[in-house]
């Protein structure tokens, strides 16, 4: 059974004693335009952690509203958990620091906070100067059309010591991944030097993944949920529909209610409370107050196990899918 944390703390502790945030600001999707204002008003509210990636192509504009926050003393650099990602394409050891250094550039801070292998898909590597963040495609066939190339030449081990490495240089003070499942996981246990802290996956309640969520409390890795609020990051993108909202299902309306709180606020507490990290997205001021008060509510056992019960094993971010479609290439990396 998933452990409920009832009287959820605001950090957590890593393997190393380092406090993770419970609750951060995700990037993904941000706007560049509205990032800077975004990441500076929200550690001007309270939020601690930034949840970043090289593939968000917003990470100068982050950068620039962790330097104004900075300077004007709303606290300090080591009051934040700044996190960002490799991306596929530099999977190969002799990218990894490459790859870090560029973040860490343009973030305009000295390390990470903790830095994640963002997909267990190795692509062929793409020069800075070609194309950045390079994405999902590279130019590949005869007329120059993008395509999706898989580098079959590198292995997740490889690119795991890589990282390990990054922390020996002190670039970053932890490491971890995302979209793995269980078998994975006990893979990287088993041959890691610096074991991994963080496990990045996308989980709400539609999508409980009760059994990995078990397995990786076991081994002693914190697990942060993005897509914590559902679909809602995924309607325009044409990956999910309007319907699949969960802040429109009635219980989740009826919690509210309850707890008077908001649809998001119920979500995002029943994330908290079963012990994960949540990391929801919004460049507007109030929002980002909204979902950072979580810590004064508690919901009961008996409407957790409720919210529980909504588990359709509905995955919205599945490369096995979208890659497909949109890149021409089968991706699968869940059963």
């Amino acid at each position: 059974m998933v452990e409920n944390t009832a009287k959820a703390a605001t950090t957590v502790a890593l393997r190393n004693g380092a406090q993770m945030p419970t609750v951060g600001l995700g990037l993904w999707k941000m706007p560049p335009k509205e990032c800077a204002d975004a990441v500076f008003n929200s550690i001007k509210a309270g939020y601690r952690l930034l949840d970043s990636a090289c593939d968000y192509g917003n990470e100068k504009e982050s950068g620039e509203g962790i330097k104004k926050a900075l300077d004007e003393k709303i606290c300090e650099r080591k009051d934040l958990f700044v996190v960002s990602k490799l991306w596929n394409t530099f999977h190969k050891p002799e990218n990894v620091k490459l790859a870090c250094q560029k973040t860490l550039s343009d973030l305009g801070v000295d390390y990470l906070d903790l830095y994640l292998i963002h997909f267990p898909i190795a692509q062929k590597f793409v020069p800075i100067e070609t194309a950045y963040p390079p994405e999902w495609t590279t130019c590949e066939t005869a007329d120059g059309a993008p395509a999706m190339v898989i580098d079959e030449t590198v292995t997740y081990q490889q690119t795991w010591e890589a990282m390990e490495k990054l922390v020996d240089e002190g670039l970053v003070k932890n490491i971890g991944f995302c979209n793995i499942g269980t078998c994975m996981i006990q893979q990287v246990m088993n041959y890691s030097r610096i074991k991994p802290a963080v496990l990045q996956v996308e989980m709400h309640p539609a999508l409980t993944q009760q059994k990995l969520l078990r397995y990786a409390q076991s081994v002693g890795l914190q697990t942060m949920a993005f897509s914590c609020l559902g679909s809602s990051s995924y309607v325009e993108l044409d990956m999910a529909k309007v319907e699949d909202s969960l802040m429109t299902v009635d219980l989740i309306k009826t919690l509210a209610e309850k707890y008077k709180r908001t649809p998001a606020q119920v979500l995002l507490r029943w994330g908290v409370q079963r012990g994960t990290t949540v990391i929801p997205k919004s460049v507007k001021p109030e929002r980002q107050v909204e979902n950072f008060g979580l810590y004064d509510f508690e919901i009961s056992e008996e409407d957790m196990k409720s919210v529980d019960g909504l588990d359709k094993n509905r995955r919205f971010n599945d490369p096995g899918v979208f890659a497909e479609l949109a890149f021409g290439r089968f991706t699968p990396i869940y059963e």
